[in-house]
């Protein structure tokens, strides 16, 4: 059953409230355990916000009801007008509502959808090279041409607008800037992010850059061997304070580098997942690389700190292993927080703390990086703000017994994925993420750099794309987002990943995370339903 056309805040009742309700003789008519509202999905789908309205029954086959899918009778509610007012307010009638002045954008990057590979004096990317490898790529693509964004940027731009945005979070591609990663910047290497600053800057929204996001130059990779070498940490500085000194006249936001466990772990470690370059390493290469790449986040600090202009300020954004407390009780509660600073002790904990665990020493052991107390200074260098991508979750139990006190809870085979199959839901972390970095390190400003789902996003006959299961991921991780910034968990933005449909890495095109539908052929872009739903959340500033 589809109904396009009315928000509605899913919530699951109780059997006894269920079966008390009043209900119309509809179903949604799934009969697979793999419709995403079933039980236990919707379990850990949706944020638990209730209301009363009517119920919608939903239809499990006889397997199933034995199988224990649809064991316990589950109701998803279609408010009426009163609970359609309810569904924005909190019992006791506050609203759902985010602080005032929330910042609401869209994320990408460069290499994602830029295409334009060889404009304007561009180098190569260690991704233009691995895309051109035998079986890398799921659908054999690349980013040669992506989204033309190169070329589109204006049309993108009024996409935004169209949304209600107030902010874009983009890349700079580093090759585009130094083609060989050190030296004679090219001179119109930054031309193309000028008449993207302005264009956002005359349509209201404001500007946030990333100066890394996975697109190390070639050059840099043959020659010193890209992250393994002190000197790509230092060649990253140096452009860095390159394009600060040039751009935050009116970028006044940027980051450092963009998830520094993904692009090190994948592309130069022993994971199941392989990304560019594709090098695998030992643990103390590995180890050694990580400390690079913070190192390099450290220099970039410090340069974009003396290059930029009064009033730049400056972060990083990672993919933090974001950990959960299963039960939300004192105990566990703690245990998800000392999991918090121990799983993160390669990156995130060394750059909030100017130093390396005790704990991530004693396991890494002949394995630990080589380092000095200067390098940790500069690692440590202050930030203004943290962004933190957010996606999975990881579930903590306390372990009194352990020297740790902490155990990883592992996760069911059934458990709900997205259409990537490594997209694990659990709302949860959007709350549970800020609040334990906020309380950790104290930190006074957090954004949500990313955060959204990929989804079959397959269009009707009419073209129009009802991506439910998208709304319905991003409704619960907002209301876990609202539920910390009502308890004043410092977060001040989000950034919804990915304003399009783009070039997603391995996954090539076969993965959307778009709230706008890209056609690769025609470069016609569509919004889906989510875009619609998004549009509507940030005029409201509330849950909608």
């Amino acid at each position: 059953m589809l109904i396009p056309a009315i928000p509605f805040t899913p919530t699951l009742l109780p059997l006894t409230l269920f079966l008390s309700q009043p209900r119309p003789n509809v179903q949604c008519g799934h009969a697979e355990a793999s419709c995403p509202l079933s039980l236990p999905r919707a379990e850990r789908y949706l944020s638990g916000n209730r209301f009363t309205g009517v119920a919608v029954s939903h239809r499990f086959t006889r397997r199933h009801l034995v199988g224990g899918a649809g064991a316990l009778a589950a109701g998803l509610a279609i408010p009426t007008a009163e609970a359609q007012q309810a569904a924005v307010a909190l019992p006791g009638g506050t609203p759902r509502a985010f602080p005032p002045n929330f910042v609401w954008g869209t994320a990408t990057s460069a290499y994602q959808i830029e295409g334009a590979i060889d404009a304007e004096g561009r180098g190569r990317s260690i991704w233009d090279t691995y895309t051109r490898l035998p079986n890398k790529i799921r659908d054999n693509s690349n980013g040669d041409r992506a989204n033309e964004h190169f070329a589109r940027y204006k049309q993108d731009v009024a996409l935004m607008k169209e949304l209600g945005t107030t902010a874009y979070r983009f890349s700079i591609a580093w090759p585009r800037v130094f083609p060989d990663g050190t030296g004679t910047p090219n001179p119109k290497g930054l031309d193309f992010y000028n008449r993207l600053i302005d264009e956002l800057l005359a349509n209201g929204i404001t500007p946030y850059a990333t100066l890394y996001h996975w697109d190390l130059p070639q050059a840099l990779q043959d020659r010193v061997g890209g992250w393994a070498s002190r000197e790509t940490s230092k060649a990253f500085g140096d452009y860095a304070g390159y394009v600060a000194k040039h751009i935050t006249d009116r970028v006044k936001h940027v980051f450092t580098i963009n998830e520094c466990a993904t692009f090190v772990d994948f592309g130069y470690g022993v994971a199941p997942i392989e990304m560019a370059p594709g090098i695998k390493s030992t643990q103390k290469e590995l180890n050694q690389i990580r400390h690079h790449v913070a190192l390099g986040h450290g220099l970039a600090v410090q340069a974009v700190r003396s290059q930029g202009r009064p009033g730049t300020e400056v972060g990083v954004a990672e993919n933090l292993a974001s950990c959960i407390p299963v039960i939300e009780t004192p105990e566990h509660i703690r245990a998800s927080e000392i999991a918090t600073r121990e799983m993160n002790g390669g990156y995130l904990t060394v750059i909030m703390e100017g130093r390396y665990t005790d704990a991530f020493l004693a396991y890494a052991g002949g394995n630990a990086p080589v380092f000095t107390e200067e390098d940790l200074k500069i690692i440590g260098s202050p930030i203004d703000f943290l962004g933190l991508n957010i996606y999975m979750p990881q579930h903590y139990v306390a372990a009194p017994a352990d020297a740790a006190g902490f155990a990883l809870i592992p996760e069911p085979a059934s458990f709900p994925r997205m259409a990537s199959d490594w997209l694990r839901v659990g709302p949860e972390a959007m709350y549970w993420a800020p609040r334990n970095v906020a309380k950790l390190w104290n930190v006074k400003k957090i954004f949500i750099t990313e955060n959204g789902a990929s989804a079959s996003d397959k269009p009707a006959p009419d073209g129009r794309i009802f991506d439910l299961d998208r709304i319905m991921y991003l409704r619960a991780y907002l209301g876990q987002l609202q539920r910390a910034t009502s308890e004043g968990v410092p977060v001040q933005g989000y950034f919804h990943w990915s304003l399009m449909d783009n070039f997603e890495w391995i996954d090539g095109f076969e993965k959307r995370f778009g709230l706008y539908h890209v056609d690769f052929q025609t470069q016609k872009r569509t919004p889906k339903l989510s875009a619609e739903f998004y549009r509507k959340l940030i005029a409201a500033n509330a849950l909608v």
